[in-house]
């Protein structure tokens, strides 16, 4: 469904069920979702989304921006790259001297993955402690999509990519996972368990949608 507001036109899927009330959701890529009660008529959603259309537009405008970060990376002694919600040259973060471009890109990612790895180490520990729970392995991967997750037989898994993320925002993504371990899904309970961990979760939800884009190689 698609509907215009000031010369903007805002595209949008429904997804029906036995829910209370209508909510929409707008995702990192920028895909709207309107989530509503069976039986609700098009009027009424289209009323909604009309009504909140200047928070979309606000949205889906700071997602457009964070997709023109630029993508293009100085392989070079200077050129800058995230590490811990902060940029750094990339000879603070590894050796440079005589290497080529691919060696650059390559060590690069390495150290990412040793980042990544030691700091879920040290955080998660925290958090377990807490919710009282335990992964049967905890692994570092490469994802396009997911900054974590959680299978059904216990196995949680992160992005390397999340190494370039504030700690805060690190630990975010820990409590999500764990908290799978208890809410296999994402029902109130689940929410709730994160929010008493985290309270204010739905920042660092928004910086992973507004700068996730600029978190790559």
């Amino acid at each position: 469904m698609k509907i215009t507001v000031e010369n903007h036109t805002i595209e949008f899927n429904v997804q029906y069920g036995s829910r209370k009330k209508l909510s929409i959701h707008i995702d990192s890529a920028g895909f709207i979702t309107v989530k509503a009660p069976n039986d609700t008529s098009q009027e009424i959603i289209m009323s909604a989304v009309k009504q909140h259309a200047a928070v979309i537009l606000e949205k889906l405008n700071a997602i457009a921006k964070a997709r023109d970060i630029p993508k293009t990376r100085e392989y070079q002694d200077n050129g800058k790259f995230l590490h811990l919600g902060k940029y750094v040259h990339l000879h603070e973060l590894i050796e440079t001297d005589g290497l080529s471009e691919e060696e650059l890109r390559v060590n690069l990612k390495k150290f990412y993955f040793a980042s990544c790895k030691k700091t879920i180490g040290e955080r998660i520990k925290i958090y377990q402690n807490q919710l009282k729970v335990k992964p049967k392995t905890v692994e570092i991967d490469e994802s396009i999509t997911k900054w974590g997750s959680c299978s059904s037989d216990m196995k949680i898994t992160f992005n390397y990519r999340l190494a370039m993320a504030p700690v805060q925002v690190i630990d975010y993504v820990i409590i999500h996972e764990l908290c799978h371990l208890l809410h296999m899904n994402h029902d109130r309970s689940f929410w709730r368990r994160v929010g008493s961990l985290m309270p204010d979760y739905k920042e660092k939800e928004a910086y992973l949608s507004h700068y996730g884009q600029a978190m790559t190689l």
